[in-house]
């Protein structure tokens, strides 16, 4: 009879564990699925990525030129583009950021055109339904050419004259250029303008160009610098109790140097 009823109770417990097991085994089928298929959707989702290429016109450019940055956006699964808006990245200050953005038209091609003030690095971000993709980056190199140089010299006109003084609110002659050539174009001049007649390619009077180097002479000394800038003018600071402007080209014993391309 003990034999019997612990073969029973064995057998019970069998069961009630075999219950067990099933009941839990369905409840998980049960509870887990539509977690699982809404899993799957969603991964299959993630796979129906678009194609993002990017092209760049021209990757070296002068200062002042402009570029066109060409983004094409294609949905894989049709063949055709794919919905979305396509934004134009440069990175700058050790972050990304945004310089314009399209609408994908119905030929999924955007085209932005941009003119960098120096060289920079460019992509571009796709966002659409349920997914985002990001461009191969491409460099933009801006070469530091006379326009950059005449430009960093405008931005300091009505500074005032100092002696000695290289920037950025005061200047002598040759502290104004030798601070626009550093800052513009990475140049390095000494702060003396005999000093600096002895650097960059000598160019003649009848080909001088914007943003080249004048120095003007006494004998073979340099006593004072400014910046070409074109019709007979050029950027100076020059002398105590005037500003930094455009002024007329006197005299004609100067002598031309080209510090940029």
């Amino acid at each position: 009879m003990t034999g019997v009823t612990t073969a029973t109770l064995s057998l019970g417990l069998c069961l009630c564990a075999g219950q067990l097991m099933t009941s839990t085994a369905a409840q998980a089928a049960t509870t887990t699925t539509p977690v699982s298929s809404a899993a799957t959707t969603v991964k299959a989702a993630a796979k129906v990525k678009p194609t993002l290429t990017t092209r760049v016109s021209y990757r070296t450019i002068s200062y002042g030129a402009k570029t066109k940055i060409t983004a094409k956006v294609v949905n894989p699964k049709t063949g055709k583009a794919a919905r979305g808006t396509v934004r134009l990245q440069g990175y700058v200050n050790g972050k990304w950021v945004l310089l314009a953005k399209r609408t994908v038209p119905a030929n999924g091609t955007v085209g932005f055109t941009i003119s960098p003030k120096s060289t920079m690095w460019v992509r571009t971000l796709f966002t659409g339904t349920g997914y985002t993709s990001v461009s191969h980056q491409s460099k933009i190199y801006v070469k530091s050419g006379g326009a950059k140089i005449l430009a960093e010299a405008k931005k300091h006109t009505g500074a005032l004259y100092k002696f000695a003084a290289a920037g950025p609110t005061r200047f002598d002659c040759s502290g104004f250029t030798q601070y626009v050539y550093k800052k513009a174009a990475g140049k390095n001049l000494p702060h003396k303008a005999d000093g600096q007649q002895k650097y960059g390619k000598a160019v003649s009077k009848s080909n001088k160009q914007v943003g080249d180097l004048i120095i003007f002479r006494s004998g073979s000394y340099g006593y004072h610098a400014g910046i070409y800038a074109g019709g007979g003018y050029m950027y100076d600071s020059p002398h105590t109790g005037a500003r930094v402007g455009k002024h007329k080209i006197y005299g004609s014993n100067y002598v031309v140097r080209r510090l940029v391309a």
